[in-house]
């Protein structure tokens, strides 16, 4: 048993670190964009383009992740995408944590008509498909990382709702709550001193799914031309214009496509950890 609960702890372990360090290693790429980008990756050189990566036969160690069909530097474009797409995770998801998180607490502890009319918001909210209801706020208030963060808010604050609310009903019919009521302090303290350290593992391991939720919407908005302008760095930008010319040029596609893949995965993956990490059962 010993031995089997080892083993689980150096998976986690393992999980948690891998996931970590990709996420840090983009990070600073993002952070530091200006110095470390081979190129300015909104120059173009048709006389340089679709260049191959530098291991193949006709390379230019200039480019070496290649160019695409307008002669850019594919490594720099998906070092500055990267900031839009991280930028996008922490924004959003930090917006969509704490609004959904707040209601979800709110409506699991204070129960009654509180509980009666976010329940049944977050209902008629998740009644609409999430994709098409981006693009829909996506027309209605135009594009922009504002919009994307607004649209992905809009969306996603009832997947916090549902877990915290049902978390914090769990919590608040535990005895150290019955405890402070007893003492005679508030509600709104016991909530948020009581319940709220206690539901904050929960909220940590969705925050970081959410940070990869995030990723994907955007480059599915960038995929179909409704993110920033289209002469800016995204990686769903570059995966629609490398489907266009994957028989000529593979690592137009290919090299946003796994740092995409990579990147949702890291986040995904850093959540199971901690959820894994922080429960009882495992320690």
């Amino acid at each position: 048993m010993a031995d089997g609960r080892a083993q689980v702890k150096r998976r986690l372990g393992a999980r948690l670190w891998l996931s970590a360090a990709w996420l840090t290693l983009l990070v600073l790429a993002a952070v530091f964009a200006p110095l470390i980008a081979p190129q300015d990756p909104l120059m173009q050189d048709l006389f340089g383009a679709r260049l191959p990566p530098f291991w193949e036969a006709g390379a230019d160690a200039a480019f070496p992740l290649g160019s695409d069909s307008l002669g850019r530097d594919v490594l720099s474009r998906i070092i500055y995408g990267a900031r839009i797409a991280l930028g996008v995770a922490l924004i959003a998801g930090t917006l969509t944590c704490v609004i959904g998180s707040a209601l979800g607490l709110i409506a699991g502890y204070f129960r009654g008509w509180p509980d009666m009319v976010i329940s049944r918001l977050v209902d008629i909210w998740m009644a609409f498909p999430p994709v098409l209801f981006a693009i829909l706020l996506i027309a209605v208030l135009g594009t922009g990382l504002s919009s994307i963060v607004i649209a992905i808010v809009v969306i996603d604050w009832t997947r916090f709702a549902r877990v915290i609310r049902a978390e914090a009903m769990s919590q608040g019919a535990m005895d150290y709550v019955a405890s402070a009521q007893v003492a005679g302090r508030k509600r709104f303290s016991i909530m948020l001193a009581e319940i709220l350290p206690n539901v904050l593992p929960t909220i940590v391991v969705l925050l970081t799914l959410e940070m990869g939720i995030a990723v994907i919407v955007e480059a599915i908005l960038s995929f179909v031309n409704l993110s920033i302008s289209t002469d800016q760095p995204t990686w769903g930008s570059m995966i629609s214009e490398g489907r266009l010319s994957i028989h000529q040029a593979w690592w137009v596609l290919v090299f946003p496509l796994v740092t995409l893949f990579l990147t949702v995965l890291s986040f995904s993956q850093l959540g199971e950890g901690l959820k894994d990490h922080f429960d009882p059962v495992l320690r």
